[in-house]
């Protein structure tokens, strides 16, 4: 560490090297470039944040800016995070939707048997599906296991016509 500010100006308190990734930065780095960083190392912290934002530097954001009044760059980098993690739930979901409907495909199943095997209703598929909802990782253990099976059969089926 040496002393000057977060992106390497005069100010003083801890901070980093300036090519040192922020997500190394101890919390005292980033609590500086927060009170008095300037707009480079400030876009630098946004950047992690969106790289990452259940990660090491999230968390440390999290802990500087907790109690804090939501003003200038605490409110900006609070709404960075809060749309980052948004924005990385719907990719979750949209990604576990595609692998509910590889397991479908893959099962030859048409949807109403698929959730009728699964014990769920057609209407909870569908929102698994679109990504409005996820299952539970037990229910998904149960769609994969459900595939497995027909997949099995099929094979077992087309052996035996041969």
């Amino acid at each position: 560490m040496r002393e000057g500010g977060a992106g390497g100006g005069s100010r003083s308190g801890p901070v980093q090297d300036a090519d040192q990734p922020v997500e190394f930065w101890p919390t005292s780095a980033i609590r500086a470039a927060l009170q008095g960083g300037d707009i480079a190392t400030w876009k630098r912290i946004a950047a992690a944040l969106k790289r990452d934002p259940f990660g090491r530097t999230a968390r440390q954001v999290e802990e500087v800016l907790e109690g804090t009044r939501p003003y200038g760059i605490s409110k900006a980098l609070w709404e960075v995070l809060e749309r980052a993690r948004t924005h990385l739930e719907a990719n979750e979901r949209a990604e576990v939707a595609r692998h509910v409907r590889l397991l479908i495909d893959r099962s030859g199943l048409a949807e109403q048997e698929f959730a009728s095997r699964i014990g769920v209703t057609a209407e909870e598929l569908i929102a698994y599906l679109d990504g409005s909802t996820s299952p539970s990782a037990a229910l998904m253990i149960r769609m994969r296991r459900l595939s497995d099976r027909f997949v099995k059969v099929k094979s077992t089926r087309s052996a035996d016509s041969n």
